[in-house]
């Protein structure tokens, strides 16, 4: 436990002061890279720069530019807080630190990614305040920033611009290597783990060849695994688009150009790409990951077939409804028909309009937005982990599955147990969340059940096996060994 108020650790940047909270040291706005201001917007990350003195890393730094999240009416409305400088940081909380130098007995350690589309969010939120979750399992956790939207994921690879904000995330895994020591952590002992978007880019940092051999377990919630890297003709397509909307010429000096364009003007080009590429039932945003860009050289299908996700044990589970988040208060998709929904769900997978069929005559009383919802959670999110997870144990690796069913006791929206809806038990901060329709009036049960989430959770970065009752190793195709949360 830490018994000073104001801790300090010394990192290859300088040394910061944190604070003691709950018996944990919170360390939090820590750079991991430059800023990506100037000649950096646009760049890979560079090294962080260097302090004198003793920094304060009592308060979280900045988010990166991002515009609201299309979640805010599920989750909960955020306060703008993004700034380019000094964005590229990130957060450590650990119960113990290190006396006089580096650690012999180091922690586990949880790396861990926001989700937000790759389009929003931030690891400094008190919504991923990582205090208890580390007390839980004696574990050292970390929380960081990587850039979204155009500034993360704009695809010109002419320039050297590509998967900038999957590069961020390779970053805060060299920053820890080089530095969790001091922390209390053990370098040799990292889990990666995410939600929604995030969960998306920890299973690829598992499998990348640059970033796999360093990362000893993965943790993934929610993941859009039915979601295929974008394509380079695509998020080419996609760029077009975007200078057009910006009114940028691409055989000018067209980085000088963009560096030179106001943030704001950026996010609002993009919000503009967004309305115009949108399509009834997708949620894929205009741009992410590129296949065959940095840190993305494969599918997850071609890495993990190839074994590099091998002895890395895995955690991984959905929520039970995942697409209510994106589709309960969309005016357009609760006024679909059933033709409409059958045609989506026919132009994204063989055999769709019968798969819509068969699922519509299990509820004879659901409407056609219930059907397309409950397939789309399938197509997007349980589907693809299920592949993933089931592959991983059939091979002999541990392999832990779960569902998140916990829905609201008041739940005038029908939300169920939504998409981010098991984020406040993971963290075990179900008070950040005031006013969230996804997580509705806490009750006893809920923080009763945040406590034993979060402690499973943490249990397995501590010790590669979930701490809950009746939690067994995952066997492919085989339902009753998926621990259900509720």
């Amino acid at each position: 436990m830490i018994s000073s108020d104001c801790p300090v650790a010394v990192t290859e940047s300088g040394s910061v002061q944190g604070v003691a909270e709950d018996g944990v040291a919170a360390f939090r706005g820590i750079p991991f890279a430059a800023s990506p201001i100037g000649d950096r917007r646009f760049a890979a990350p560079g090294p962080p720069p260097a302090w004198p003195g003793l920094r304060d890393a009592t308060r979280p730094g900045p988010s990166v530019p991002q515009a609201a999240s299309r979640l805010e009416a599920v989750m909960g409305r955020r306060v703008p807080d993004w700034n380019e400088d000094g964005c590229l940081c990130l957060n450590v909380w650990t119960p113990r630190l290190p006396g006089g130098g580096a650690a012999k007995d180091g922690r586990p350690v949880l790396v861990w990614f926001h989700g937000g589309g790759f389009t929003s969010g931030s690891g400094g939120w008190d919504w991923y305040d990582g205090r208890h979750l580390a007390a839980a399992g004696d574990i050292v956790v970390v929380t960081a920033n990587y850039r979204v939207g155009p500034l993360g994921y704009l695809y010109l690879p002419e320039l050297g611009v590509e998967n900038l904000g999957a590069q961020d995330q390779a970053a805060v895994l060299t920053w820890v290597r080089r530095n969790i020591t001091t922390f209390g952590g053990d370098p040799g002992r990292v889990t990666v783990g995410g939600q929604s978007a995030g969960a998306f880019s920890a299973l690829y940092l598992a499998l990348s060849p640059d970033t796999g051999p360093h990362i000893s377990q993965v943790i993934s919630q929610s993941g859009p695994f039915g979601l295929a890297p974008q394509s380079p003709d695509e998020a080419a397509s996609h760029a077009v688009g975007y200078l057009e909307i910006l009114r940028l010429d691409s055989s000018a000096d067209l980085l000088a150009a963009l560096r030179a364009t106001p943030a704001e003007q950026l996010l609002a080009a993009y919000q503009q790409l967004a309305e115009d590429l949108a399509r009834p039932g997708s949620v894929a945003p205009p741009m992410y990951p590129v296949l065959g860009a940095a840190g993305m050289p494969v599918t997850w299908q071609q890495a993990q077939a190839s074994r590099r996700l091998n002895g890395k044990p895995l955690l991984a589970g959905t929520t039970r409804n995942e697409m209510t988040a994106f589709f309960a208060l969309n005016p357009r998709i609760q006024a679909i028909s059933a033709d409409q929904a059958r045609s989506i769900v026919a132009c994204q997978v063989d055999g769709g309009a019968e798969r819509f069929d068969r699922t519509a005559a299990r509820q004879p009383d659901a409407t056609p937005a219930d059907a397309l919802t409950e397939i789309e959670t399938e197509l997007v999110f349980r589907d693809g982990t299920l592949a993933i997870a089931g592959h991983h144990a059939a091979a002999g690796h541990a392999t832990y599955m779960y569902q998140f069913d916990y829905a609201p006791p008041d739940d005038p929206a029908r939300l169920g147990a939504a998409h981010c809806a098991d984020l406040p038990f993971f963290f075990d901060t179900i008070d950040a969340y005031p006013a969230s329709p996804m997580l509705g009036e806490p009750t006893t049960g809920a923080r009763a059940l945040a406590h034993t989430f979060s402690h499973a959770m943490a249990a397995f970065v501590a010790a590669g096996r979930p701490a809950a009752d009746q939690w067994h190793t995952y066997e492919r195709a085989s339902p009753a060994t998926i621990r259900h949360f509720a």
